[in-house]
């Protein structure tokens, strides 16, 4: 079946090597090796799965015919390295298995090192459930100790803090806490077994204000970018506005001259159907140079109104153009401005959260982003 599809690279092969130190059963090879078809593609291909041990480790290998029987031709296998390593990371969150660093996704979690534009992104999207417990049972895998835990939890925005019945909680940008054993998915126990006891950490109302603190210089620095946006775009605006002038000076200037020289052309004309001489005075006895004058008369009029006509053709032309522009740029203001508001409001609410912090016993459900003081 290979030789009809000409295909070099007919087989794809994988192995799957859990962690050392974890006893893997059978039912949970297969449930790995079914995500990888279903990733792949290769769902309902043939296949061939063989167990083994090495070392004291057991492993898996899987090999897929990549032939398509009924269409006779090879499955691609696009991007295969990135989604198996998708698959793989899934994997280790599932089972609590301590997460390799290359596992760790890089991309800026902690909101202090946003930029203003990721910072209204993430209030834009909001907070989503499964990224939360993904990002929770990430830095449970990649830690050992409530140092190390704290840290991780610290990449990603949330502070480790002490609850209100001794237990661990994160508290999020918004004031938000998290439950460490139900967010990781864990016993409390096994929580309390990791990490030890919660002395020395802050309570929920003092990482509230830890993370006003520590955002105050990223709202600074945003407030610096909206500054310079705004100085950018009114220089932008200025000059857009000064080449429209410059441009319609331009347009009006042709025109005129334009107009000036059809005018002394048909003047001329016109002129020119008088005879001279006796020629004219015969024309001027028998009404022939009356008649014409007339005619000259008409025409002259004619010319004028023309004229008038392309002139107000143009000003509506460049009135339309200057609106268009104006439009465009009151649209850039306002989006300016309402940024600039945006951020205003966000520091507005993490003063508040601040300043009440003390008088309540757990934060409010606030899943709207922070806020920003002038």
């Amino acid at each position: 079946m290979s030789q009809a599809t000409k295909a070099k690279k007919y087989l794809f092969s994988l192995s799957l090597n859990p962690p050392e130190n974890e006893q893997v059963r059978t039912e949970a090879f297969e449930s790995a090796i079914a995500c990888v078809e279903k990733e792949l593609g290769l769902t309902g291909q043939p296949r061939a799965i063989v167990f083994h041990e090495k070392e004291g480790r057991r492993h898996c290998h899987a090999v897929w015919s990549r032939v398509d029987g009924e269409a006779l031709k090879v499955i691609p296998m696009d991007f295969h390295k990135k989604k198996l390593q998708a698959v793989a990371r899934e994997l280790y969150l599932e089972h609590g298995w301590q997460m390799p660093r290359g596992f760790i996704r890089e991309e800026p979690s902690d909101p202090k090192n946003f930029t203003l534009e990721e910072w209204q992104q993430a209030k834009r999207r909001g907070q989503d459930a499964r990224q939360m417990k993904a990002v929770f049972q990430e830095s449970w895998a990649i830690s050992d100790t409530k140092a190390s835990f704290s840290h991780a939890l610290k990449e990603h925005g949330l502070i480790l803090a002490r609850g209100d019945r001794r237990g661990f909680v994160a508290v999020d940008r918004h004031g938000e806490p998290y439950a460490i054993a139900r967010w990781v998915g864990v016993k409390t126990k096994a929580v309390r077994e990791k990490l030890g006891d919660a002395d020395g950490l802050p309570s929920i109302e003092e990482a509230m204000k830890l993370h006003v603190n520590e955002m105050k210089p990223a709202f600074d620095r945003w407030s610096g970018e909206l500054k310079g946006q705004a100085a950018t775009l009114k220089a932008v605006q200025d000059k857009q506005r000064q080449a429209l002038i410059t441009k319609q000076r331009q347009e009006r200037a042709a025109l005129r001259e334009k107009l000036d020289q059809r005018r002394i052309e048909e003047a001329k004309a016109r002129q020119a159907r008088f005879r001279k001489g006796l020629r004219g005075l015969w024309d001027r006895l028998r009404g022939e140079h009356r008649s014409i004058a007339k005619r000259n008369e008409r025409e002259t009029l004619a010319c004028e109104s023309r004229d008038r006509e392309e002139k107000d053709r143009l000003v509506f032309a460049q009135l339309s153009d200057r609106r268009a522009l104006r439009d465009r740029q009151r649209e850039q203001i306002e989006l300016l401005n309402t940024r600039r508001q945006s951020l205003r409001d966000d520091w507005k609410h993490y003063r508040e959260m601040r300043d009440t912090a003390p008088a309540r016993a757990s934060p409010p459900r606030n899943r709207s982003g922070p806020d920003f003081e002038r």
